[in-house]
């Protein structure tokens, strides 16, 4: 059967430790040999006639058939976990099957097309599909903590249950080298779980792209006007969210004559020095020059939801005047209209 296409895990669906050396039977298995493979069988221990055996029960060694892999079968590798990249979302295992959980049917209806874009532009072959059901044909893994190339096909269907609508995944067939084995509950945990996290990693990269194309439509938009703070001292105020705003001040605060030298996004603070510009620079905007003097100023960002407040003081701390923020504002604004274009 042919490979529809061939993956490569990502550190966004696999993390192996860059420390670790030697092969792929290295990372899977016990540094130390299986010696313990050959201990011999336990037998009853023999007691006087009339001695009381006491034992402690810490270390009773349970009774009952169990079943699992020893030696070279055990698999030392940390179990993969799911990434929660999906806002809101709750996962659950269950026989080794990932669900993931989400209040909205409409949340569900984008991580769907999510997947059916990455099987897309994967060119994963599908053998069957339905509006709530897909089933791929044989994809490949390949990792460096696998000694052989790796086949799986997947089972990708929507759920409902108790009020909440599920996305859920699920390895239904399993194949080593090319030769088609059973499905082990540990390879099937493992490979759920790292189809599952290629999908909410793309979940989420789709989500911040998004975002920043809003971001990059509000500030085409912006306003600025003239406010005032807490204390009654002047301030400049952008109608524009604080994450938005500053990630557009290193490219408009030159534009206006500044020179930025530090700059903290948690305490809001950026140290720019100022240089008037030319003659030429106040025709081309088409505004009347600032009385702002050359010199070294803080500006100080504060959030305000939808807007934020510029607060800017010279190198003494005290706060510039009201007059030169006034001159600031239209330039502020040309600028960002500028650039927006």
């Amino acid at each position: 059967m042919k490979f529809s296409h061939q993956l490569v895990l990502s550190s966004l669906a696999v993390f192996v430790l860059s420390a670790c050396s030697g092969g792929a039977n290295q990372r899977r298995q016990a540094k130390d040999d299986f010696a313990y493979l050959n201990t011999p069988a336990l037998k009853e221990l023999n007691l006087p006639q009339d001695a009381e055996p006491q034992f402690y029960p810490n270390y009773r060694i349970p009774q009952g058939e169990f079943a699992g892999g020893i030696g070279r079968e055990v698999d030392i590798r940390p179990p993969q976990q799911i990434l929660e990249l999906i806002p809101g979302a709750r996962t659950e295992h269950k026989q080794g099957e990932t669900t993931l959980w989400l209040l909205r049917e409409d949340e569900v209806d984008k991580v769907w097309q999510t997947a059916l874009d990455m099987i897309e532009e994967q060119n994963i072959a599908i053998r069957q599909q339905t509006s709530t059901l897909i089933e791929t044909d044989w994809v490949s893994w390949v990792a460096e903590d696998e000694d052989v190339e790796l086949g799986a096909r997947y089972q990708i269907d929507r759920a409902f249950a108790g009020g909440r609508h599920g996305f859920r995944i699920s390895l239904v067939d399993w194949r080593e080298g090319g030769k088609v084995m059973p499905v082990t509950a540990t390879n099937k945990e493992r490979y759920n779980a790292l189809m599952t996290n290629l999908v909410t990693a793309r979940y989420d990269l789709d989500l911040r792209e998004e975002a920043a194309r809003k971001a990059e439509q509000l500030v085409k938009s912006i306003q600025v006007t003239m406010g005032s703070d807490r204390s009654g001292f002047p301030v400049i105020i952008a109608r524009s969210p604080y994450n938005v705003l500053w990630n557009r001040l290193p490219s408009i605060l030159p534009a206006m004559g500044f020179t930025l030298e530090e700059r903290n996004q948690s305490q809001g603070t950026i140290k720019a020095k100022y240089a008037a510009p030319g003659d030429e620079f106040w025709h081309d905007i088409g505004v009347k020059p600032s009385n702002l003097a050359p010199g070294t100023y803080t500006l100080l960002l504060g959030d305000l939801g939808n807007r934020t407040s510029i607060n800017v003081t010279d190198s003494t701390g005290k706060p510039v005047e009201k007059q030169l923020l006034e001159d600031m504002v239209p330039v502020f604004a040309v600028i960002a209209e500028k650039q927006a274009q």
